[in-house]
């Protein structure tokens, strides 16, 4: 063998033996100690920079094992904080049944210089961080002012992250109607969240429908279902009120969301891609008005008066985990927490 490839091979398998990443449980990264404030901050900026055409990020792809179910890969780059990487992340409707989480994944970062993966962690905490996130950014450029009351569809994780984030962004948020299928749900949430938020006026609804009147945000947070029978129609949202869906078109009928005035999306590439695949969205509106990035990068106006009806479907986007997950990752290093592994 020449010396030159002798050398190389040498100085290769030098270079592999020192590559490595951090592993990090969930109990790792709950135990960072990072707060609704900081990922509002990061997942407003993510979009911002979406806006501002500084990421790349594909619609996710995904298969179907069981009916309802669902396993995505969601990969993207953010240029402006450079964070890189992809979610594998899937959702379960059925898990609940068996005590086992709705949602669960996993998110690898990657090194945007080399691409060599730098960290891969538990994204159960990071999905329902960033999900309610992006309610609270939602809630930042299209809740009205002075907003003090609102409703909230599924009381689990989802539910939880969203009204931490609604309590940060909404500052005189004082009512909180909740309704969930399973009674000792909505009782395990308002005793959670009361101990959590002693200022708020929690109220357990008989309905939906009873839910829903009189709030000024209404959030949505209940499985994905191909073939829902949504219980909130038409009529129910009054004038002036934010509807946050985070569950595809699954709580909402076509004519509720076509009665709103102006229909937004975190991502309306995804939100068209999905519609063609032909099981979700064949309700929703014509036209959308604008994308979440381009209302954070100032480049159309939220709200506009006090009486607009305005509907945000929320899919949720890898832009928000890859932003989120470089916090999570940077605080890790900091604290020097997590498992070296070799690559």
């Amino acid at each position: 063998m020449c010396d030159c490839f002798r050398r190389s091979g040498i100085n290769l398998k030098r270079r592999e033996s020192k590559l490595e990443l951090i592993y990090l449980s969930r109990k790792d990264v709950e135990g960072l100690g990072i707060g609704m404030k900081e990922v509002l901050t990061v997942v407003d900026q993510g979009f911002r920079l979406k806006g501002l055409g500084q990421t790349e990020m594909p619609p996710k792809p995904g298969i179907h094992p069981r009916n309802n179910a669902f396993i995505h890969a969601m990969p993207a780059y953010v240029k402006g904080v450079e964070a890189a990487g992809l979610k594998w992340v899937s959702g379960y409707p059925t898990n609940i049944e068996k005590g086992l989480p709705y949602i669960s994944g996993l998110l690898v970062l990657n090194d945007p210089e080399t691409g060599i993966p730098m960290a891969v962690m538990d994204s159960s905490w990071i999905t329902a961080m960033r999900t309610g996130a992006s309610v609270g950014i939602s809630a930042k450029y299209l809740a009205k002012q002075g907003s003090r009351v609102a409703a909230i569809l599924g009381c689990g994780v989802q539910a939880r992250t969203s009204l931490r984030a609604l309590v940060d962004i909404l500052p005189d948020l004082s009512q909180v109607r909740c309704y969930d299928l399973y009674p000792e749900a909505t009782r395990r949430f308002i005793d959670e969240m009361s101990l959590a938020f002693p200022k708020l006026h929690l109220t357990a609804c008989p309905s939906p429908a009873e839910m829903i009147g009189g709030a000024d945000v209404a959030v949505t947070a209940i499985p994905i279902l191909a073939e829902p029978k949504p219980p909130l129609d038409a009529g129910m949202l009054k004038e002036g009120s934010l509807a946050v869906a985070l569950d595809y078109d699954s709580a909402w009928t076509g004519s509720a969301m076509k009665e709103c005035n102006k229909f937004v999306s975190d991502d309306i590439e995804q939100l068209l891609s999905t519609q063609k695949e032909g099981v979700f969205f064949s309700g929703i509106p014509g036209e959308i008005y604008a994308d979440l990035g381009e209302l954070a990068a100032g480049l159309k106006p939220g709200r506009q008066n006090e009486a607009e009806r305005i509907f945000s479907m929320n899919m949720g986007i890898a832009v928000d985990d890859m932003v989120t997950g470089k916090i999570v990752y940077e605080r890790a290093l900091e604290k020097g927490i997590g498992t070296k592994l070799s690559l």
